[in-house]
Order: C-alpha cells, then structure tokens, then sequence
C-alpha cells in the first residue's frame, strides 16, 4: 500500500509490516493478508507470540534492529532502524537507507498501553499509570501518520477490514485511505496524551477558591414528622439564615479538575442551521457517552434532528430520568411544560398534557418506559409533536409513527437510569466554564418543616415531585402541582412573583385547579410576597431551599395561611 514506488535498490529489499497491538482482535487476519502480500512481519511480546501461534512467520523487532531490548522492555522500538523505516521519504532517502540498511516499513499497526483503563480501577497506583503511558506507540503512530504518502497507519481494529480491502486498490484509493487512517491516528495520540494530561493534572496544587456561599449551608435537614414546634424551627431558620451568609466552601477544592481540560468530540452530522437560520451547527458526539442518552439514542424515523430540537430533547430526557415511577415530560424551548407520574405511560402522557396543551404543540416528549400503541395513538390524534423519546418503542408504536413521517423518533435504550457523576460545559467569552452536574436529590428525611402545620402524606409526594421538575426549570423556578402531575410552571423570569404569577395564569387558562395545590421554587423567597399571592391562589404547602435573610417573615406568612412549608436546604438554580 505504499504510495511510491520507490528506487531499485530499496525495493530489493522487502518492505515491512510492524505489528505491535495491545487490543488484540482482528489482528491474525490483518498480518495473514499482509504476508500474503510479500510483507515481511515485524512485531514484539505477546504480539509476535500471538501471530507466530496462529502459524505466521514472524521476525521480532529486537532481531530486526541487532538491539535487544531494554529497561524491562521501556526501550524496543525506538531505532533509526525502525524510525528510519517509517519516515524515510520514498523517492528521496533511498540512498541513506541503502547505506544504513534501512527497510521500509510501509505499514504500522500500533494500538497503546491501556493507560485509560488503568486509571479507571479503583485500586489503581500512581506508579501502575505511570507504567501504561506508551511512549515507543505514540511515537511510531506519529511517525507513520507524517509519513502517510508512503506509510499505512492503522490504530483502530475497526479499520483492519478497510486496509484488507483496499490492499488490490488503485493509488488514489490507497492514497485516500492512508490520509484517512493518518487524521485519525493524530486524534488517537492527541486523546492519549489528553488523558495522560488531565490525570497528572490532578495532582497538581489544587486550586483555591474563597468567598461562595452556597445554599447547603442550610441547617441540617429534620424529618417533617420529628419537628418541633414552631418557634424552634424559626429560630433554627435563623441559624441557617446566618450559617449561610458566612459560611464559605472549603478553600482547598479537591483537585477534581484537571489543570487543562482536554476533550474530544467526533463529529456525527452537520445540522442545517443552528438556533437561527444564520448560524451554523453540527452534532458532536463524546466517544465516552453513557448508554441512555441522547448521544447514545438509535435514531428511529422522521426528519433529521435540528439543533433546537437536541436541546429540548437532552432537556426533557434529563428530567424524565430523574423519575423511578412511570413518567412523562414535555418540554418547549428548554423548559419543561407538562410533566407526571402515573401507573401507566398512557395516564403519564394524558396528565402531562392536559397541564399546558398549548405550549405542548410542537413540543419534545419523553418518557421513561417503552412505548405502547395505546399511547402513541392518543399522542398523535391530540397535538403535532417534533420529537419522542423513551427507552424502547414496541413495533405496532412504530408502525403509527411510520404513519406521521416527519416526527422525530429515538429510542434511547431498554433503561433510563439517573447520570452518573458527570460535567457541564458553558462557553463564555474567551473560555469555558464547568462544573459538576446538578445531581443533588431529596428525599421526606431530609426535608426541614419550619411551618406550624405538618403537609399531609399527599402533600408531601407532591412537594418532592415538584421539587424534581423545578430543577429543570430555568430561573427563576417555580412549579405549581397536584396527584404527582404539574398544574402550572413558571420559567425564566427576572422576579420570582411573576414566575408564580405565570404559573397561575397557565393554570388558570386551561382551566386546571389551582387550589390545593403544592408549589416548589428552586431558590428561596426573598420576601414575603411570594407566599402571599401564592396563598391567594390556594397554595397549602410549599418547599423551597431556605437561607433567606428575611426567612423568618417567609415562615410567619405561611403561618398566617396555614400553609405547610418544607426547606431542603438545596438550591437549584438553572440559567
């Protein structure tokens, strides 16, 4: 496969292959076809044994150089006679090849030390990461990629098959596939050396950070069935109120981010445009996505996804997955509009709908249980939808989405599970903010009663079911609830009264009740006047995070209500 024919004298001698692999499958089949071809195999350690059981010949590197290796095997490949090999520019330095006795090396097959995987055990050492940063792999890979007008470079056993194809192909495809192959060689090294960077990056002095007050400066949470009365918890919201102005997260941060931060996406597809028609887009994919997400989902008919559309689908993806009980959640313009529990996806889907049938036209729709045909039917019959999600759609579902070809349809796997410990990425003007993901979740004993009255058992389900959603709700949050589905939702307001004046009017506009409901806000009230109108509508029971300076007259307007009111003592905060 070499793209130069070379001069007499060097093509005397028989070019080679150099095999050194530390994912092994597939290999045997590639040196079969490459010897089959005149190629000489070079390869080392278990490689060679390998090849020469499955009865090929093999010519070690060690005995190809006259250099036996060294320094428990650190020093094998790194030799003019290797390096020379693979760089010598066909054409150009035949001459010192000759002289020096240099073969050609037009094909190298090199896949690294498991670095990533070693870091990944728990139980791993320095001193064992240490050892598995390949340094001869990289090298040769980057020697062959630079040199690709002559040189083959495979690091991906995927890739085996094409090179066997391509073996008999004119020198334009040959030519085509080596520069191939040398782009992703380079996105293999630059990967390996990122992990290596982000790992020893770790361990530098980590980095001091004062001054942020954080809402889990919150008192400790008491169980609402073991609070005292009520002059108690508000001199214990006192407390919290005045923890949380002058307590500061600790000024040494674990070193969980690396000094540099390296990443790599590969490209899936250019999206027609971006948020608006002027802008450009595409859709990266990271190669360590978690089976269930967006990035993972098969992609089951309709049009091709637009940029909007993958926001709002991650959006209602990542909500509905906060659920373990059956569970629906629309979303129009990266805010949920209607979400519920239910004992069935049909009773989820009609409840999640009926909470704002307007904002659902046109709108994202996942669930966190295979899809039915029952469903699906009711779905398409009631509103124009762009995108459906869920985790298995059974074939009779299908085959009426078949029926509406332009809908959007993904399955997204046979389970969706709560993520993992993972980051968020936010570009900013000159750089890129991260930070963990909102994983933060309450459960009834962690809740803080502060209020005179006790929620009932129905009210408190409700207040953590509105707790959940309003985490997905750009700021200011609020969520209006009631029987584990939304009544009316607040979103993105500069004041949080109007945010739960907007949920009112959503309510009220299609004709839902208010009164008897719960309320959530995903940050504190500020003053009183959020309770009072809150009240107005016929709110009995409200969580929130606490750690207001003006808690105190928070709590004794839900007294005069006789609403219930619950801290838990996280904020949630999404903009």
């Amino acid at each position: 496969m070499s793209g130069v024919e070379g001069t007499a004298s060097t093509r005397a001698r028989s070019a080679c292959a150099l095999l050194s692999v530390s994912d092994k499958q597939g290999i045997e089949d590639l040196a079969r076809a490459l010897s089959a071809k005149g190629l000489t195999l070079l390869s080392t350690g278990g490689t060679a044994s390998l090849l020469r059981d499955a009865g090929l010949e093999v010519t070690d590197v060690s005995t190809h150089t006259g250099a036996a290796e060294m320094m428990a095997g650190r020093v094998k490949t790194l030799h003019p006679k290797v390096h020379g090999g693979i760089l010598g520019r066909r054409g150009l330095d035949d001459d010192v090849m000759v002289e020096r006795d240099i073969a050609p090396i037009d094909f190298v097959i090199v896949n690294l030390y498991p670095f990533a995987a070693t870091v990944a055990r728990a139980d791993a050492t320095f001193d064992e990461a240490i050892e598995n940063i390949d340094i001869g792999g990289p090298a040769m890979i980057r020697s062959a990629a630079k040199n690709h007008a002559s040189v083959a470079v495979i690091t991906d056993p995927a890739d085996y098959s094409r090179v066997i194809e391509t073996l008999d192909a004119s020198d334009e495809e040959q030519a085509a596939l080596r520069f191939d192959l040398a782009t992703k060689a380079f996105e293999h090294t630059a990967a390996y050396d990122g992990m290596i960077a982000e790992y020893l990056g770790r361990r530098t002095d980590p980095t001091v950070t004062e001054g942020f007050v954080g809402a889990a400066a919150v008192a400790p949470a008491v169980s609402p069935v073991d609070a005292s009365a009520n002059e108690t918890a508000k001199e214990a919201a006192k407390e919290a109120a005045k923890e949380a102005a002058n307590v500061n997260v600790p000024t040494e941060v674990p070193a969980v981010f690396p000094r540099t931060l390296n990443r790599q996406f590969h490209l899936v597809e250019t999206l027609r445009y971006g948020e608006n028609p002027h802008q450009r887009a595409a859709f990266y994919r990271d190669p360590d996505a978690a089976a269930g997400t967006l990035a993972t989902a098969s992609f089951c008919q309709g049009k091709s996804l637009s940029y909007n559309n993958m926001m709002d689908a991650d959006a209602a993806l990542a909500c509905v997955r906060q659920f373990s009980e059956t569970a629906c959640v629309i979303v129009k313009h990266g805010n949920p509009c209607g979400v519920a529990v239910a004992e069935s996806v049909q009773a989820a889907y009609d409840a999640a709908y009926k909470t704002d049938p307007t904002s659902a036209f046109g709108g994202i729709i996942a669930f966190n249980r295979s899809l039915d045909k029952a469903t699906v039917a009711g779905m398409l019959a009631r509103q124009f939808v762009e995108v459906v999600i869920a985790p298995g759609i059974d074939a009779e579902a299908l085959a009426l989405f078949a029926e509406k070809p332009n809908v959007r349809v993904l399955d997204c796997g046979t389970a969706i599970e709560s993520d993992g410990e993972q980051w968020q990425f936010r570009p900013v003007s000159g750089g890129l903010l991260v930070q963990d993901d909102d994983l933060a979740n309450v459960g009834r004993d962690q809740l803080k009663l502060v209020s005179k009255r006790k929620p009932t058992d129905a009210e408190l389900d409700d207040l953590l079911f509105t707790w959940k959603v309003a985490k997905f709700v750009k700021s200011n949050a609020i969520v209006y609830g009631r029987a584990l589905s939304t009544i009316g939702v607040g979103a993105g307001q500069m004041s949080r009264v109007y945010s739960a004046r907007i949920a009112g009017i959503k309510a009220q506009d299609e004709g839902l009740e208010v009164k008897g409901s719960v309320m959530a806000s995903d940050a504190f009230f500020p003053f009183r006047d959020g309770i009072d109108n809150a009240a107005k509508v016929g709110i009995t029971a409200v969580i929130q995070p606490g750690g207001s300076r003006n808690d105190e007259e928070v709590i004794a307007a839900a007294d005069e209500h006789g609403m219930a009111m619950v801290f838990s003592g996280v904020r949630h905060f999404r903009h």
